[in-house]
């Protein structure tokens, strides 16, 4: 059954939630004349007719972001992280809500939501509100002069999400951001917008100060094109694809704004003959989860020539146990992919890479059984290295398999993309672990696991995976400005 809409232009019944549908700009409602539909990629069907911001709403979020900066940034650590936790308390409260909308919005498994994706989200505002209260720098000495580290609020971040994981990857960055003292626009993706508006409510309702978070709904040509370039912007935060990424960076420098780009990847699994061969069929499975839109995926397997057959043997075993279809039955592991335009692009790469050559020995096809939005997991073997198939990030349910003979070769493989976001290794060898790992191009390694996250560490990527990285402390020296302050001892005045 669809979703059933209200006739109530400002409001949508998504799942039996009610969403607002209207931006969320100085602690108010505010609609635009125009409006875009988001659409569920369960069945296709729309959900709600979403307010359609453009340079007005971009340029009314930013200024109720700049009056609001102030007092925020006045507030004490023990004040916001406060806040912060009762907005994590609210999400907690909506657990169930914010899980059925957000998968009729993208389309990723109920039960994952449930269980794994929305907890992670309060997580996101306890772990930043935590940190915030240990952040600390030791002071030192030089030449008798105390040096003492601190970190100020910036300004307004602007802040651009991706459509994968909506709320979870919007609360990575809103929660540090609003941790250090800033005040932040948000733009969440147009392909699912929804959960952003629930998180305005939950924030409002959690006592954030009006106009300290705010929330514009719209194409990134449009309403994000504007935000990006705005004068009154002191970050810029996005996660999402290359070409936009340009952009974004372009209009950032025109005005000296720092940026974070977190932009994809095409990782490797590299499977050395030494490995546990169940556990290396284990995180290869794990690389179609969310129907393969990770950006983190370990997409390319690259598999010792001594042990191929077997492990591909295995893995087609395990992969065609796999059950595809609606991410609200409990028993569904790979549900659709988010738009019909992304299903044919993924599809696009696939034919492309059967006419280059490649072996089909999964999949290959939409799963047509289930209509058009529903991608079959595949695996494909590839003989050229530079093929599209293993350059190119599909993020869809397509995995490639490719053999190697030597560790310097399947490093070599490993490092032939122009990206570096992530690589998991296989293996039963600690000093081989070790010194692949070195040498592999990757902003995060797993070793024997995959997908294994804590806040406290550094996220982002190498080559154009993307630029800087946050989490913990990381994070606030992006969010923040970094002070140091240089103390003479008392009755001694000196220059140089």
């Amino acid at each position: 059954m669809s979703p059933r809409r209200d006739t109530d232009a400002t409001e949508a019944r998504v799942a039996g939630v009610a969403v607002d549908t209207r931006h969320w700009i100085g602690g108010e409602r505010v609609a635009s004349a125009d409006t875009f539909t988001t659409t569920s990629p369960i069945d296709g069907s729309p959900l709600a007719e979403i307010a359609r911001g453009g340079a007005a709403e971009a340029a009314q979020a930013v200024a109720a972001a700049r009056s609001a900066f102030p007092a925020w940034a006045a507030t004490s650590r023990e004040e916001r992280a406060r806040i912060l936790h009762a907005i994590a308390d609210g999400i907690e409260k909506r657990i169930e809500e914010l899980a059925v909308v957000e998968t009729a919005d993208n389309g990723a498994l109920l039960r994952s939501h449930r269980r794994g994706v929305m907890p992670r989200v309060a997580h996101n505002f306890r772990f930043f509100a935590d940190w915030l209260l240990t952040l600390d720098h030791e002071d030192f000495e030089t030449r008798g002069h105390t040096n003492h580290v601190s970190w100020d609020p910036a300004g307004v971040c602007a802040l651009i999400t991706p459509w994968n994981a909506p709320l979870m990857l919007a609360t990575w960055k809103v929660a540090p951001a609003l941790a250090a003292g800033n005040t932040v626009v948000l733009k969440p993706a147009e392909w699912s917008p929804l959960t952003a508006s629930l998180l305005a409510d939950i924030a409002a309702e959690a006592g954030l100060p009006a106009g300290v978070l705010n929330v514009v709904q719209g194409y990134g040509e449009e309403v994000g094109a504007a935000l990006v370039s705005d004068p009154g912007v002191a970050r810029i935060s996005f996660t999402g694809s290359v070409p936009t990424a340009r952009h974004i960076a372009a209009a950032a420098a025109a005005n000296l704004v720092p940026v974070s780009l977190e932009l994809g990847g095409k990782s490797p699994l590299l499977v050395f003959a030494d490995a546990d061969l169940d556990l290396a069929v284990d995180l290869a499975i794990e690389q179609y989860d969310n129907a393969g839109q990770v950006c983190l995926a370990a997409t390319r397997l690259l598999v010792e020539e001594s042990i191929a057959e077997e492990f591909t043997a295995r893995f087609l075993t395990r992969a065609r146990k796999l059950k595809q279809g609606d991410p609200r039955d409990e028993a569904t592991d790979i549900g659709p992919n988010i738009h019909r335009d992304h299903v044919e692009r993924i599809n696009g790469f696939v034919l492309n890479a059967i006419d280059d050559g490649a072996t089909v020995l999964l999949g290959g096809s939409p799963n047509y059984h289930l209509g058009g939005l529903y991608y079959q997991p595949t695996l494909l073997a590839v003989v050229a290295p530079d093929a599209a198939i293993v350059t190119e990030e599909v993020f869809g349910p397509v995995l490639t398999l490719q053999t190697f003979a030597t560790e310097d070769e399947a490093v070599e493989l490993a490092n032939g993309t122009r990206f570096g976001l992530a690589a998991t290794l296989a293996t039963g060898d600690t000093e081989r672990a070790t010194r692949v790992s070195e040498r592999l191009v990757a902003g995060t390694v797993w070793v024997n696991c995959f997908f294994v996250r804590d806040l406290q560490a550094p996220f982002g990527g190498s080559r154009q995976s993307g630029i800087g990285r946050e989490g913990g402390t990381w994070s606030f020296d992006f969010y923040c400005d970094v002070k140091n302050t240089v103390t003479a001892p008392k009755g001694w005045h000196t220059h140089g």
